[in-house]
C-alpha cells in the first residue's frame, strides 16, 4: 500500500485491493486524528469516565442509552453486503497504528499525556453502534413548543418556529404541556454533548443553540461554460480544530473515490468516484418523538400501555471509572426507547422514540454504498435504504446527467404530528417507515441546475406525508436560485464565488422597510441612512453588516416576540426570521398596525446603534462586522495547556463575514458574535475533468499541531480560495510531498 500525502495534506492511498485501502484509511485516520477519533469513541460508547473520572459517569449513563442494541446481522445489511468487512478492516487499520505507537511512544499525541490516558483499541461494532454524534431532530423542538404551548398557547409557538408546510398544532389528547419538567431533556443533552476542558478540567459543553445545515448545487452541462456538469457542496458544521471533516482519496481495483468523510468512518461520504459526483445537504425529516407515561403509583418501573401496566426493560451495567471502582448503573426503555427522565411527583416518566435506534442508522455509514454507484439507477438504490443524516443528495455523472435524491428513514405517524410530546399510551405510533422509494427525486430537471439549502423543497403531492414541518427558512437557497438562474455559461469559479456570497436577502428585505422612516435623534438618522445605503452584503469589513446583526439578532428579533406575544417572551429566546419579516411587510396577524411596526423598528434600531457605539466607538468608520463576529477553531483540550502552548492547539480568532442567513454562512452566539458552524469544508467538482476540481478544509487537514498543514488553509478558507483536488495519478504526483509505504504486518 502507498501513501502519498500531497502539498495540501490530503492522503492519496493506492492499494492492490478493496480490504488493503480501507485498512490504510483506518491506519491514516489514527494516524492524522487519533485524539479526535479516540474521543469520538469514546464519547459515542460511554466509555469516559474510565480515562477522565467519575464527573463523566453521568454522561457515560446517558450515552449508552442511546446505543444500538439491535440485532447486529440486520444492522450490517442495511448498509451493503461488505459492509462489515470494510468496518473491520478500518479498524484493523487504527489498531495496526496503535500498535506502531507501543513501539514508538514517543510519537504520541500530546494530548494523551496531558490527560494520563494511552488511545484504545477498537472494534468493527463500534463503527455502527454510536448514534449519539448524529445530527438529531426534532426532539428539542417539540420541548420548546410545549413550553410555549403552556405560556401562551400553542398558537404562539409561530412566533419562534414557522411551519412548512402551514399546518394548524392541537396539543395532543392526554398531554398538558405545563406539566413538563424543566430538566427533562438533561439526560438528552448528556447524551449529545461535546467533550471540552475549562481550568484545566475535562468537562462536558451542550451544543450551541444553531441551525446546522449546508448548501449544494449541481448544473447541467447546457449551462456550464465547458458543457460538463458542475456540482458544489459546502456542508455546514460545528467548528473545530481540527476539522469534523477530512479529505481523502481511495484508490484500489475497482474503487477510484476522492471528497470527504467523517474521520472516524470508512469511506467518502461528499466527493467523487471517476463516474458519479454526490454532496449532501440536511433535509429535515423529523425522526424523534417524546413519549410521556402514566407510571404505575405502587411500581415506577412500570407505565400504562392500552388497558394494562407494562414493565420497563431494565439493563444493568458497570461504568468503569478512573482512579476508583467501577459504578453500577441503570439503564431503562419502554417499548418506544431509552426512559430519560421519571417525574416521581407526578408519577410520570418520559422516553425517546428515535428513528436513528432502528437498524441502518449509523450517520454516514451508507456512504459505503452509494460512494461505488455507476449511474443514476445505482445511486438510487444505495440511497433506498439511507437511514441518518436524513439528507439531500445532489448527483451529476460524466454522462451529463443531474438529479435530486433526498434520503431517510421517515416514520408513518398514525393521527398525530409529532410536533409535541405525545402519551405512550399506545394512542400515538408508528406504523413503520417510508422507505427512499417513497420520497421525492428529480433527474435532469428543466431548469437545468438544482440547488438544495435545507430549506422547504417537498413537491405538492408529497405534502401530505408528514415527514416534517420544521424547515430552514428560504434565504440561502433563494440567493442560490437567484444568481444560477441569472448564469447561462456558469463556469468553476462562479461556483466558488457563490459559496462566499455574503448577501442578506433578510437584510435587502429589512433595509427595505426603512425607506420613509424619519427622526429627530441625530444618531438614529445616521444609522438610518447607513442602512438605506448599504447593498446588503455582509462583508467583514462592513459597518453597515455589524449594524444590521446587531440589531436583528439582538434587538429587533427579542423585541418583536414582546410585542407579539408577551406571554411568552421568557420562553422564546428570538423570533423566527421568516415570520418576523412577514409580519413586518404586512402587519396585521403579531402587530396591530403600521405605527406599531414602525415604533418597533425605530426603536430597536435606536438600541442597536447605541449598543453598536458602546462596543466599537462612535464614529461608524471604526465599525466592521468582522471586529464582533469572528471564526475560533478551538482544540477540545486546549484550555488545560499555558497560554503559550495553547496558541499551538487553537486557530484564531479570525475576522468573519457573513450570518445564519448568507450562502456563506455563519451562525454565531450573541453573547460574543462567535461563529459556532458553518462550511469548513467547501468542494467544486468538474464532472468529467475531475482533476480541474476544487476545494478546501479548515484549518487544516492535520490534527497533529506540530503538522504544517494543522492550521495552513485557514486563511485561504477565510479569504475563499481553493486548492487543486488532484485525482489522476499523475495530478497527484505534480503536488506530492510525502510519501509512505504501508506494509501490512505478517503472521
Amino acid at each position: 500500500m502507498e501513501l502519498i500525502e500531497d502539498r495540501y495534506g490530503v492522503p492519496h492511498l493506492y492499494a492492490r485491493n478493496e480490504d488493503d485501502v480501507f485498512l490504510a484509511q483506518g491506519f491514516n485516520a489514527a494516524r492524522e486524528r487519533l485524539f479526535q477519533i479516540d474521543l469520538w469513541r469514546r464519547r459515542g460508547l460511554g466509555k469516559l469516565a474510565e480515562v477522565l473520572g467519575p464527573d463523566h459517569v453521568q454522561q457515560d449513563r446517558a450515552t449508552r442509552l442511546f446505543l444500538y442494541r439491535g440485532d447486529m446481522d440486520t444492522e450490517w445489511a442495511r448498509y451493503s453486503s461488505d459492509a462489515k468487512k470494510i468496518a473491520a478492516r478500518f479498524v484493523a487499520g487504527i489498531n495496526a497504528y496503535l500498535d506502531w505507537l507501543d513501539a514508538h511512544p514517543d510519537r504520541l499525541p500530546d494530548e494523551f499525556g496531558l490527560l494520563g490516558y494511552r488511545p484504545a483499541r477498537w472494534e468493527a461494532e463500534d463503527v455502527v453502534r454510536i448514534r449519539s454524534h448524529g445530527l438529531t431532530r426534532n426532539l428539542t423542538g417539540e420541548v420548546e413548543r410545549a413550553r410555549v404551548a403552556c405560556a401562551a398557547g400553542v398558537e404562539a409557538d409561530l412566533v419562534r418556529q414557522g411551519l412548512q408546510p402551514d399546518h394548524e398544532v392541537t396539543v395532543p389528547d392526554g398531554f398538558d404541556p405545563c406539566a413538563l419538567p424543566e430538566d427533562v431533556l438533561k439526560v438528552f443533552e448528556l447524551a449529545t454533548r461535546n467533550v471540552e476542558f475549562a481550568q484545566g478540567q475535562v468537562r462536558t459543553t451542550a451544543r450551541d443553540r444553531t441551525t446546522e445545515g449546508s448548501n449544494n448545487w449541481v448544473i447541467s452541462g447546457d449551462r456550464t461554460d465547458t458543457g460538463r456538469p458542475i456540482l458544489a457542496n459546502d456542508p455546514h458544521r460545528a467548528y473545530s480544530a481540527p476539522s469534523l471533516r477530512y479529505l481523502a482519496h481511495l484508490s484500489a481495483p475497482g474503487l477510484d473515490v476522492i471528497g470527504a468523510g467523517e474521520p472516524a468512518l470508512p469511506g467518502i461520504s461528499i466527493g467523487h468516484n471517476g463516474t458519479v459526483a454526490f454532496g449532501l445537504t440536511i433535509f429535515p425529516i423529523d425522526q424523534e418523538d417524546l413519549y410521556v407515561y402514566e407510571l404505575a403509583p405502587d411500581d415506577h418501573r412500570r407505565y400504562r400501555y392500552g388497558d394494562d401496566w407494562e414493565s420497563m426493560k431494565v439493563l444493568r451495567e458497570q461504568v468503569a471509572v478512573k482512579g476508583e471502582d467501577a459504578r453500577a448503573v441503570e439503564l431503562a426503555f419502554t417499548r418506544h426507547g431509552p426512559v430519560i427522565h421519571v417525574d416521581e411527583e407526578r408519577n410520570l416518566a418520559y422516553a425517546v422514540r428515535t428513528a436513528w435506534l432502528e437498524p441502518g442508522m449509523s450517520p454516514y455509514f451508507g456512504s459505503v454504498a452509494y460512494m461505488r454507484a455507476r449511474n443514476f439507477d445505482e445511486f438510487t438504490e444505495s440511497m433506498r435504504n439511507w437511514g441518518a443524516p436524513t439528507e439531500n443528495q445532489v448527483y451529476a455523472d460524466t454522462d451529463g446527467n443531474i438529479g435530486w435524491v433526498p434520503g431517510g428513514l421517515a416514520p408513518k405517524r398514525v393521527g398525530y404530528d409529532g410536533l409535541l410530546p405525545v402519551p405512550g399510551d399506545g394512542r400515538y405510533e408508528w406504523d413503520g417507515f417510508y422507505s427512499g422509494d417513497d420520497l421525492p427525486r428529480k433527474l435532469n430537471p428543466d431548469a437545468g441546475f438544482f440547488a438544495t439549502a435545507n430549506q422547504f423543497n417537498l413537491p405538492p403531492e408529497y405534502r401530505d406525508m408528514g415527514l416534517g414541518y420544521e424547515w430552514t427558512n428560504p434565504f440561502r437557497h433563494q440567493r442560490i436560485v437567484e444568481v444560477l438562474s441569472k448564469q447561462r455559461r456558469h463556469t468553476l469559479a462562479d461556483s466558488q464565488t457563490l459559496q462566499n456570497d455574503q448577501l442578506s436577502i433578510p437584510a435587502r428585505r429589512l433595509t427595505a422597510l426603512l425607506a420613509g422612516l424619519q427622526s429627530k435623534d441625530p444618531d438614529l438618522r445616521r444609522a438610518l441612512r447607513l442602512l438605506r445605503e448599504w447593498d446588503a452584503v455582509e462583508a467583514a469589513d462592513s459597518g453597515a453588516a455589524a449594524l444590521f446583526e446587531v440589531w436583528l439578532s439582538k434587538h429587533l428579533g427579542p423585541g418583536f416576540v414582546r410585542a407579539a406575544v408577551p406571554q411568552a417572551a421568557e420562553v422564546i429566546e428570538d423570533a423566527d426570521t421568516l415570520v418576523l419579516l412577514g409580519e413586518l411587510e404586512k402587519p396585521g396577524r403579531w402587530l396591530p398596525d403600521e405605527a406599531a411596526r414602525d415604533r418597533l423598528l425605530l426603536d430597536t434600531l435606536d438600541a442597536a446603534q447605541a449598543e453598536l457605539r458602546d462596543r466599537l466607538g462612535r464614529g461608524e468608520a471604526s465599525w466592521e462586522w468582522g471586529k464582533l463576529h469572528h471564526t475560533f477553531f478551538g482544540h477540545p483540550a486546549s484550555a488545560a495547556f499555558s497560554e503559550d502552548q495553547r496558541s499551538r492547539f487553537d486557530v484564531g480568532p479570525l475576522p468573519r463575514g457573513g450570518s445564519p442567513d448568507t450562502v456563506s454562512q455563519s451562525s454565531y452566539r450573541t453573547s460574543d458574535f462567535r461563529q459556532t458552524n458553518g462550511p469548513s469544508f467547501r468542494m467544486v467538482l468538474d464532472v468529467g475533468d475531475w482533476d480541474s476540481s476544487v476545494a478546501v478544509n479548515t484549518p487544516g487537514q492535520s490534527g497533529n499541531p506540530n503538522d504544517p498543514h494543522y492550521r495552513d488553509l485557514a486563511e485561504q478558507w477565510r479569504t475563499g480560495e481553493y486548492f487543486p483536488l488532484a485525482y489522476s495519478r499523475a495530478a497527484v504526483e505534480r503536488i506530492a510531498e510525502r510519501r509512505m509505504l504501508l506494509l501490512p504486518a505478517r503472521d
